[in-house]
């Protein structure tokens, strides 16, 4: 029983630490700037002040490849491995950079 509680401990942890959404974006500032505040690659749109509802629907259109222009490809890439929950953690956190 100990082993059961324990796993789900340490499941339920790293669920938390995947959906952590400023751990999430620090893959993103590279390109995209510490505060959201850059171009990415001087061809994207610069995405501080997105709502996090505006953030979701690209995120999800770029992994499914329905959404974005000339770093489409890259961006699939990017977020090709985020589930739902990720997307919301890094939408959420990114629409609250200032």
């Amino acid at each position: 029983m100990k082993k059961i509680a324990l796993a789900l401990a340490i499941a339920a942890v790293s669920t938390l630490m995947a959906s952590d959404g400023a751990a999430l974006y620090k893959k993103c500032a590279a390109c995209h700037g510490a505060k959201a505040e850059k171009k990415a690659l001087n061809k994207s749109h610069v995405i501080q002040g997105w709502k996090a509802d505006k953030i979701v629907i690209a995120l999800k259109g770029y992994k499914d490849g329905t959404y974005g222009g000339a770093m489409k490809g890259l961006m699939k890439g990017q977020v090709a491995s985020y589930d739902d929950a990720k997307i919301k953690a890094v939408s959420e956190y990114i629409a609250g950079l200032k």
